[in-house]
Parts: structure tokens; sequence; C-alpha cells
């Protein structure tokens, strides 16, 4: 193969805390993640809501020194992947493209456009497909496709989902096994799966793998194991009045408490890299409602990050990829129907199926019911108490 290109997506989080208000805007200003019935209303309420949130999420992300280290996680993964494909003798250009921050997709496509590439492969960072995360930045990609005949003239393919690679099942255990080994009675550790939430309608309604991609997943890194421990997969960072997929997080922690667990390792298994949802979510919030509800022995396991094991997986993914025929975005992208979180009315409002409501503290759902509450003229005096 001559020149290869490996376009790594992931979704971006604001470097520093300057950064978290411009974030919030870039992702409310998306017509993806709110759909309004008037569209003059979309920048102008993204303004008003990054306003509203910016010192909240602020403080969550001073928790965790100041800023997302994403970026410099996602670029570090991208030189060990480059590192490793050049060992097997494969050279290759490694571009990252983050949906709501920098460098954006949009940056990445537009330097991948001016090198000559015989060859791009389309690689998420999401082990498991969801039309709210890998489905999300493929329609990006689809609609630049569309508009560019640089694009066009580009041999590419995409890999939707790769959470059955196998030196991904082997990192993910040994991870797991390097935390259950710290406990005097490591097989009387009971594994806690924590999966990032969807909304219950993105799988009965749209036909998302996600939930049944989760539960695999789980399945193949226990197989992979090869431990008695007893374990629980259950979803965090819901936010809104819709149903999200169960048991949510917080209730299993309780409920493992109330049954007498006293020694947990939290897995974060839909994240390959430190972030908000790590290392605020998982390590301070939770651990402060596992410690309430009587479980002392609290550790979380690292998520893969640069892990040798995890950039062999992404490594084999992408030589694989070329070597297998071509999936293209339009094969990846369908859906079976729209997703509201509403009824619908004469115009079209409520959630679609693409949003990504990534940081647990961004209360979105809830803002899409006061609009909605403000638009039928009700709960006018909701709006400071809300916002």
């Amino acid at each position: 193969m001559g020149r290869v290109g490996v376009l790594l997506l992931n979704l971006g989080g604001p470097d520093k805390l300057e950064d978290v208000g411009p974030f919030l805007y870039n992702l409310f200003s998306d017509p993806e993640i709110i759909r309004l019935p008037f569209r003059w209303l979309q920048k102008p309420l993204a303004w008003f809501i990054a306003v509203r949130r910016t010192g909240k999420s602020q403080e969550n992300y001073k928790q965790i020194g100041g800023g997302s280290p994403l970026r410099r996680i996602t670029e570090a993964q991208g030189k060990a992947l480059q590192e490793q494909l050049t060992a097997l003798g494969q050279e290759a250009n490694i571009y990252v493209g983050m949906r709501y921050w920098h460098p954006y997709t949009e940056e990445a496509i537009a330097q991948l456009t001016t090198d000559t590439l015989d060859k791009l492969v389309i690689l998420p960072l999401y082990p498991q497909f969801s039309i709210s995360t890998s489905g999300s930045s493929f329609r990006l990609l689809e609609k630049l496709w569309q508009e560019d005949p640089k694009l066009q003239r580009i041999d590419y393919t995409v890999i939707p989902s790769w959470y059955k690679q196998p030196n991904y099942l082997r990192a993910m255990a040994e991870l797991i096994a390097q935390e259950i080994d710290q406990f005097p009675n490591p097989d009387q550790v009971h594994i806690f799966f924590s999966a990032h939430g969807v909304p219950k309608s993105y799988v009965e309604e749209a036909g998302d793998p996600y939930q049944q991609e989760i539960e695999e997943c789980t399945y193949l890194i226990m197989q992979t194991l090869k431990r008695p421990n007893d374990h629980t997969l259950a979803y965090q960072s819901r936010v809104g009045p819709v149903e999200w997929l169960q048991p949510y997080t917080e209730d299993a922690l309780q409920e493992l408490g109330a049954k007498g667990v006293k020694d947990l390792v939290v897995v974060p298994i839909s994240f390959v890299s430190e972030h908000i949802e790590t290392l605020q979510e998982i390590d301070i919030e939770y651990r402060e409602i596992a410690e309430e509800a009587g479980i002392h022995n609290f550790k979380r396991v690292p998520a893969p990050n640069t892990h040798p094991l995890f950039i062999q997986a992404l490594a084999d993914l992408v030589i694989d990829a070329l070597e297998e025929p071509n999936l293209k975005l339009s094969q990846v992208t369908q859906m079976k129907k729209k997703v509201k979180m509403y009824p619908p009315e004469a115009w079209e409002w409520g959630m679609t199926t693409s949003a990504e409501v990534w940081n647990g503290r961004i209360a979105m759902l809830g803002f899409i019911a006061l609009i909605i509450e403000l638009i039928t003229g009700q709960g006018l005096l909701h709006l400071v108490g809300l916002l």
C-alpha cells in the first residue's frame, strides 16, 4: 500500500478554562444537537446556554486540572499508532478530527486534502457504535464529502466499531487485572462496568446497536479476563426528563452497597481516553456515592490511553481495513427513523438522533423542555432556576 492516511475521530473538549464557554457555544450551535422550530433561534440560544452554563462547567474542569486532557491524549495515541504502523512496515499520516473543539474534523479534512493519499482509513476512537458518537461524526464527514470534489477523489474506508478487537479486549483485561490484584482478596472484588448512557429511544426507535455492543463487549472482556469475579454493567451521564439506558450508575452503586459489597473496581468501558467523565464524574462524583453507600474500597481502571496492547489493536484495525473491501460513509449512517424526545407537533422539534450529550453536567434536555414551555407560553418563571 502506498501513502496511507488515518483519520482518528473523537468528540473534543476544552483545553483550558477559557475554552469552556466557546466549546459549549459550538456544541449548542449545532442543529444536530437541538432541532428548533425556528433556525434563527439556534445561535442566540446557543450563546444563552453557554453563558448560563459556563461557570458550572468550569468548576468541574477545575477539579481535573483546568481543562480536558482529551486532545493531548488523542494526539499521543496518534503518534503511538504511527510508530506502530511504521514498525509493521506501513507508513501512514495520522490526522485527528474532533467534533466540537480543536482540531476540528473540518481542520483535519483540510489538512489531509493537501496531502497525496492513496488510501484513507476513518477510525473513530469509540469502540462501540452509536448514532450519537461515531454516527454523528460520520454524518458530518458524509456532508463534507458530498460538498468537496477533492474529497471525492480520495479512496477511503470506514471502521464503524471495533469492540471485538482481540488486542483491545486484552488491553482492557490487563488493566482490570492490575487494579483488582491490588486488593487483599482479588477474586472477591466486584467489577463494575460503567458505560456512557444514551436515551432509550435511540435503541428502541432508531435501531442504535450501542446497547447490544456494550453488553457483548462486557461479556468478551470478562471472558478474556478469566477471573471468577462478579460484575455489573450500568450507564452513566444521563440528563433530562427522558428515560435513558438502565441501570443507572448511581442507582447500581447504591444497590451494591446495600448488598454489602465493599471492594469495587470501576471500568469505564466506552471510553479509551481520560476526560471529564472518568476524571470528574467517576473519580469524584461516583466515588462519593459509592462511599456513602458503604463501598469504601473503590478503585477505577485507567482508560487505555496509550497502552501498548491498545495501540497494537488500533494498528491491527488499520492494517485489516486496508486489506478488506471498502466500507463507505453512506453504508454506516443509516437509521431506521428519526427520534424525537417529545410528541411531534406541526413543526419538528425535540432531539435529533445525532445528539451527543457527553457532559453529564450540561442539562441539555432540561433546556429543550424549557424552550418548549417558553414557545407554548408556559413555564417562563422557570428560566432562571433551570439555566
